[in-house]
């Protein structure tokens, strides 16, 4: 299995926040670039790649993950 390297959080003198990852712009977790630390003007960037805010969440949303029926807490033979 191929390990990922994490995101990392660079921060600026002047309080500029940003999240790089393999050199791009890149948060899945919340905005990232948030110039001067100033959270109205935060931006999206997901593999260097600017979205809105509502792109954002769209993507996040659809991210892949296991389907809701191979829950860990689903074992056993109950029935329903």
């Amino acid at each position: 299995m191929e390990k990922w390297e994490p995101t990392k959080k660079l921060t600026k003198a002047d309080g500029t926040i940003a999240y790089i990852w393999d050199n791009n712009l890149h948060n899945w977790d919340g905005p990232a670039l948030i110039p001067e630390g100033n959270m109205r003007k935060r931006e999206y960037y997901l593999y260097g790649i600017r979205k809105t805010e509502e792109q954002w969440k769209d993507a996040r949303k659809d991210r892949e993950g296991l389907p809701f029926y191979k829950k860990a807490s689903v074992t056993g033979t109950s029935r329903y």
